[in-house]
């Protein structure tokens, strides 16, 4: 098993789920199922085209001015 990165944000009325280390994308109408819809579409795209090391996104914030 290989541990993937998520990353979930509310777009309208779906959430919209994307794995930065592989760039795959999915949606759903809850949290779990834009989840699990990324972890599905990830399983699928990596039958097709494996990859042999990931690298770890760095996750952090930054500030801009709330004028921006």
């Amino acid at each position: 098993m290989k541990i993937f990165t998520a990353v979930v944000h509310k777009e309208d009325d779906l959430y919209v789920a994307l794995c930065p280390e592989v760039g795959t994308a999915s949606q759903g109408e809850t949290f779990e199922e834009a989840l699990k819809n990324l972890q599905e579409a990830t399983e699928l795209y990596l039958e097709e085209f494996p990859i042999e090391q990931t690298c770890r996104p760095i996750l952090t914030t930054f500030e801009v001015p709330a004028h921006a």
